[in-house]
C-alpha cells in the first residue's frame, strides 16, 4: 500500500514537472513568463522550463492574420433613436455608414522585443487596433464631400487606413503590422438612400452622355478629317492637271513662236496670215454658237468692217 503511495506520488511529480516542456512549432513564437515576467523568447524546438505556476509559455502563430471588423455593424437595427457605431460625417454634412476590415499579424521584422509585445497586449490589441482605425477613417471622410466618399472609398480608403494606422500603432508598442484592410460596407443611412440612388443613376446617365457625346465628337471629327484630306488630294489632282496644261499651252505656244520666226524670214506677211487665221476661227465658234450673223450686212462706204460685231441673241 504504502509502495503505491510512492509510485502514485512520483507519477504525479514527474507529469508535473513535465508540465515545464513546452515544443515550440517552426511557424510559431513564444514568450515565457515566470511569475508574470518576462524571462525569455524561445526559438523553435523543445523548451524546458519551470512547471506550471511557476512558468507560463505563450505561443504565437507567426503567420496569423487576425480580422477586426471596424465601423458600421452590418447587423444594426435602426430604432431612429440612436446613431449606429460607424456612421461617420462627410465635408459636406452628410451621414455614410462605414465598415472597414483591418488584417494584422505579429510584427515579426521587428525582433523578439516585437513578439513578447504582441504576446503581453493580446488581449486588447483588437480594441485598440479598431479605436485607432476607425480614428482614421472619420478623418479621411471629413476632408470630402458625400459623393467622393461613396464613389472612391472603395479603391482609396484602405490604403489610407493600413499607412495612417500603422503610423499611430508605433506609440502604442504593441507589435503587430497591419497587413491590409478593406471596406466590407459603404452606403449611405436607409432613410436617404432612395435618393443616392437617384443621384447615382443621374450620374451614370450623366456619364454615358458625356462618353456618347465625346464618341460623337470624335466620329465627327474624324470624318471631317477625312473629307478634308480628300479635298486636299482633288486640289492637289486639280492644280497638277491645270500646271500640266498650263505648259502643254506654253510648250505649243514656245513652238508656233519658233516657226513663226523661222517662216517670217521666208514670208513678211506671215503674221497676217496667222492673225487672219485665227480671226476665221474666232468667227467660226462665234456662229456656231449665234453671235454672228451674215457678213453683207457689214459692208459700207470703206468697204466690210470685221473687227467689231454686235452681240446676237443666241438661238433657243
Amino acid at each position: 500500500m504504502r509502495k503505491g503511495l510512492v509510485i502514485a506520488a512520483t507519477l504525479l511529480l514527474v507529469a508535473y514537472l513535465l508540465t515545464g516542456v513546452t515544443t515550440v512549432r517552426p511557424d510559431e513564437r513564444a514568450v515565457v513568463r515566470r511569475f508574470g515576467k518576462v524571462v525569455d523568447v524561445p526559438r523553435p524546438g523543445l523548451y524546458i522550463g519551470l512547471p506550471w505556476g511557476m512558468d507560463r509559455v505563450d505561443r504565437v502563430p507567426a503567420g496569423l492574420v487576425r480580422r477586426v471588423p471596424v465601423g458600421y455593424p452590418r447587423d444594426w437595427l435602426d430604432d431612429g433613436q440612436s446613431s449606429p457605431p460607424g456612421q461617420m460625417l462627410t465635408g459636406d454634412h452628410n451621414l455614410v455608414n462605414l465598415q472597414v476590415e483591418v488584417h494584422y499579424t505579429a510584427d515579426q521584422e521587428a525582433g523578439p522585443e516585437a513578439v513578447v509585445e504582441y504576446v503581453l497586449h493580446a488581449d486588447r490589441t483588437d480594441a485598440l487596433v479598431a479605436r485607432i482605425a476607425e480614428t482614421v477613417m472619420a478623418e479621411w471622410v471629413a476632408q470630402r464631400n458625400v459623393d467622393d466618399v461613396l464613389l472612391l472609398g472603395k479603391a482609396q480608403l484602405p490604403n489610407w487606413v493600413v499607412k495612417q494606422s500603422q503610423q499611430r500603432l508605433a506609440s502604442y508598442a504593441l507589435g503587430v503590422r497591419i497587413q491590409s484592410a478593406s471596406v466590407s460596407y459603404l452606403l449611405p443611412p436607409d432613410a436617404v438612400k432612395s435618393a443616392f440612388d437617384d443621384v447615382t443613376k443621374a450620374q451614370t446617365n450623366k456619364e454615358t452622355r458625356l462618353t456618347q457625346a465625346v464618341q460623337e465628337a470624335n466620329r465627327i471629327r474624324r470624318e471631317a478629317e477625312m473629307e478634308r484630306v480628300k479635298l486636299e488630294q482633288a486640289t492637289a489632282a486639280e492644280v497638277k492637271a491645270t500646271v500640266a496644261l498650263a505648259q502643254t499651252e506654253a510648250d505649243s505656244f514656245k513652238r508656233r513662236v519658233q516657226q513663226y520666226q523661222k517662216l517670217r524670214q521666208q514670208n513678211p506677211d506671215i503674221l497676217a496670215a496667222i492673225w487672219w487665221d485665227e480671226m476665221s476661227r474666232v468667227f467660226y465658234r462665234m456662229k456656231e454658237r449665234g453671235r454672228i450673223d451674215l457678213l453683207d450686212n457689214r459692208l459700207g462706204a470703206d468697204g466690210l468692217d470685221i473687227t467689231l460685231f454686235a452681240p446676237q441673241t443666241r438661238p433657243k
